[in-house]
């Protein structure tokens, strides 16, 4: 029997106002709040309330008292606002640097953390009351002293941002035993730059400042930002840090401010502060540094570290001018330490070539820490910095037992994977990495009759090899020297065993990996090699699907074949720019991913031009085997806007298009693009989307396509302790270039694809343990682009068991 969510809705409406009114009596304890609500809920349909939970939970908390704890002569802060008249700095912009803000709110509507901690009563000595307290959060009560603070606080924001006369009020709203506070900021005229000039007293810096870029946001009749002003200061400090000015620092450079009487207009004067040396004499010309001897020590123990930079117990070896200080025995190649480090005796202090240093070796899974130090020293009046590079080892060995779950479009099942690493292979910091798995599934909706057993194998070896340096034949030692790229090379075989098949995929690959100073990743494979192997199958499932000649896809995907390409991807993550304590997941930041590959090119053109015969088919073979032809491209997006500390808001965008031409008339399934699932549309279980308005048919194979379009909004939301909440909106769908019979109506068309997007909507629980994250999410069909009558827009006619989808996952959806 199917539910209909808005009436059951309004028939709980009724008992939820009875409820509400029944707790606000005089006499109500938390007791008969909760025995209450479990009695309603017993008497309706269980999944219901599940969807309806949040909102539930609002009606009933909010019920509740919010200054039950609240003393008197005190007001629990109800609101703050900013309000401003200027537009160059929106209140937005303003918020972080309140000192008091309200208690947070749920998706940043209600406050259930307070409604929770206010249930309890005010005996202590109850756990129940206890446990409240913990879960939810004590009023925020108003401080008067705080606001002050605020106030000054906000003054000063915006004098930094050049309204050198702009006022701030509070403004008070008291009701009964709560408060609104509004800061009422008016920025007034904004003070703007004149003119700009460098005096600079020191002559070799004057002639050197000459040669820096032209480009800064310091330019006449610009707002008297200091955030600016700063960043020029900045960029002047790291030009002088690269071209030998170890002990510069911003603070010798100050500005000198000349307003233009009866105006807003100011001159801008930067000068050059006198160097002052350790003894507090001040001097006129700042001091170069020379890069002295260079010393590495490959085995650094931290928790046994010298400050007086004493490793006189220590063997020593010169290579390429550097000293390696070792103890026992060395255990790694002199080159691969010597070729990673950038400096060079003699030349001048660079920190380009320090940060270059430290990329190096940060590709060395060998290491666990690196820390370059200096020890400044004199001769023949020029300083000199020694410098040591001091390496922690990780253990040269490790093995690892992963055990997990598994969930194959419903079907669950167990895996077990084992890995081994030797992370100095050839005693060149090389990371060998062999990995064993194992998986079992039991596979539903097998006609036992005509399949014997009803279980799923898989097992598989990877063996893989990383080298953290440029290896290319024919290329000079400079060249590798230069480039700071680390070279993989993998090998993965693959056998999977179904009662309808047997199947084995055995990989090559090679290829590169490195990251640039901007933080953007790097990866290409120029050799990218894979062999489809079906040495099984059984007859049924050949008679049913295979030798039907209008299912053209299912019969491509069970034939053996080759993959011969590249592959090329670029990965930047905002968040990768910050390091230790600065980063912060609750925090706004985006990423962007790039992909593209492509297959059977090479091939192809060989094949054409040897003039080589084709199969049956039309395609041309390698060892009696065709091979697969295509170009494939996608981007990926996401953001991630702090709201306040406790909510943001999630966004995501996925496009994708794989066109197969040549020597292929379609793509492998290994590289068609699949929509529904745990990060995908939500409202559809895994591949049960499209592509287009195809109907499905039953095998997942026929469920994906050649084009991808997605797209998400989640809100996000902190609860209480480790437990996260959020309600998203997921569109999207897939769809073929050619038409195929088997897959009606998933064809791409212009006029019609907007169409066929598919729209779900729901809500989710996670579970964050800051280094994995548990995640249930629930998620309904809001348009459903097949045209089915009544089931085109369940939306306005919701039903569980038809349009309900639950997704159990590990981490966030993006």
């Amino acid at each position: 029997m199917h539910l209909n969510l808005f009436t059951h809705y309004r028939q709980f409406s009724a008992t939820i106002q009875l409820f509400r009114a029944d707790i606000q009596r005089k006499s109500i304890g938390w007791q008969r709040c909760y025995l209450s609500f479990s009695h309603t809920v017993s008497k309706s349909n269980s999944l219901l309330y599940l969807v309806f939970f949040l909102s539930l939970s609002s009606f009933f908390l909010s019920s509740c008292s919010t200054t039950k704890f609240v003393p008197k002569e005190s007001y629990l802060l109800n609101r703050v606002k900013i309000k401003t008249n200027c537009k160059e700095v929106p209140s937005s912009e303003l918020r972080p640097y309140l000192k008091q803000t309200p208690n947070s709110m749920w998706f940043s509507l209600f406050r259930a953390e307070l409604y929770i901690y206010d249930l309890a009563g005010r005996d202590s000595s109850a756990w129940i009351n206890r446990m409240l307290w913990k879960i939810g959060e004590e009023p925020v009560l108003y401080s008067p002293t705080k606001a002050i603070d605020t106030q000054r606080f906000l003054r000063k924001i915006m004098q930094s941002k050049g309204y050198m006369q702009s006022t701030v009020k509070i403004i008070e709203k008291k009701k009964r035993k709560k408060i609104n506070v509004t800061f009422l900021i008016d920025s007034n005229e904004p003070y703007r730059v004149g003119h700009f000039k460098q005096h600079i007293s020191d002559s070799r810096i004057d002639t050197l400042l000459k040669k820096l870029p032209k480009k800064t946001d310091l330019k006449p009749n610009m707002r008297l930002d200091a955030m600016v002003l700063d960043g020029q200061r900045d960029r002047i400090t790291t030009f002088l840090h690269n071209n030998g000015y170890y002990a510069f620092n911003k603070d010798y450079l100050h500005y000198d401010v000349d307003t233009i009487s009866g105006s807003h207009i100011v001159d801008l004067d930067i000068n050059l502060l006198p160097y002052t040396s350790r003894d507090g004499s001040k001097e006129i010309s700042h001091p170069l540094y020379y890069i002295g001897r260079i010393y590495c020590i490959p085995d650094f123990d931290v928790l046994s570290s010298r400050s007086d930079f004493d490793f006189s117990d220590r063997d020593s070896l010169l290579n390429d001018g550097i000293t390696i200080l070792f103890k026992k025995q060395l255990s790694i190649r002199p080159n691969v330490l010597t070729n990673s480090i950038f400096l060079r005796q003699g030349n001048l202090y660079d920190y380009r070539k320090i940060q270059k240093t430290y990329r190096a070796f940060s590709r060395m899974d060998a290491l666990k820490y690196t820390n370059i130090k200096f020890k400044q020293r004199t001769s023949n009046d020029s300083l000199f910095l020694d410098t040591y590079v001091l390496l922690t080892r990780s253990p040269n060995k490790s093995v690892s037992v992963e055990l997990g779950g598994t969930n194959s479009a419903g079907d669950l099942g167990a895996a077990v994977a084992t890995t081994f690493q030797h992370r100095n292979l050839f005693h060149g910091m090389e990371n060998l990495s062999l990995k064993f798995r194992g998986a079992f599934e039991v596979i539903s909706g097998l006609d036992q009759q005509i399949y014997q057993g009803d279980t799923f194998q898989e097992y598989s070896a990877e063996a893989g090899i990383t080298f953290p340096r440029f290896l290319i034949p024919f290329a000079t030692d400079r060249m590798r020297h230069t480039i700071t790229a680390s070279s993989v090379l993998s090998a993965k075989y693959d056998f999977q065993l179904r009662p309808e098949f047997t199947r084995n995929v055995a990989a090559l690959t090679w290829g590169y990996k490195w990251s640039g100073l901007s933080g953007v990743q790097h990866r290409l494979n120029l050799i990218d090699i894979n062999y489809l192997y079906m040495p099984w199958i059984s007859s049924s499932f050949r008679e049913k699907y295979l030798d039907d000649t209008d299912n053209s896809i299912l019969a491509y995907n069970y034939e053996d074949r080759f993959l011969f390409g590249m592959r090329y991807s670029l990965q930047y993550n905002s968040l990768n720019r910050l390091r230790g304590m600065q980063r912060n997941k609750r925090q706004s930041y985006y990423s962007f991913r790039f992909d593209f590959e492509s297959a059977g090119n090479l091939l192809y053109g060989l094949s054409r031009l040897s003039n080589l015969p084709q199969n049956s088919s039309s395609e041309y073979t390698l060892l009696n085997t065709p091979f697969a032809q295509y170009l494939k491209g996608g981007v990926n997006f996401a953001m991630n806007r702090l709201i306040d500390p406790n909510n943001s808001i999630a966004y995501h965008f996925v496009a994708g298009v794989a066109y197969p031409y040549g020597n292929a008339q379609m793509m492998p399934f290994e590289k068609r693009y699949f929509s529904g699932g745990a990060n995908s549309v939500r409202g559809w279980t895994v591949r049960g989307l499209g592509p287009g308005s195809f109907k499905g048919d039953g095998n997942f194979m026929n469920q994906s396509g050649d084009i991808k379009l997605e797209g998400s909004v989640e809100l996000r939301t902190k609860l209480f302790w480790k437990l996260q909440g959020a309600l998203f909106v997921d569109a999207g769908n897939t769809w073929t270039i050619r038409k195929y019979d088997s897959q009606e109506g998933g064809e791409f068309r212009f006029n019609r694809f907007y169409k066929q997007i598919a729209v779900a909507y729901g809500t989710g629980l996670r579970l964050d343990f800051d280094f994995f994250v548990i995640r249930f999410d629930a998620g309904m069909k809001a348009i459903n682009p097949i045209d089915n009558g009544e089931i085109r827009f369940p939306i306005s006619q919701p039903n569980l068991s038809r349009d309900l989808a639950l997704h159990l996952a590990v981490g966030y959806p993006f």
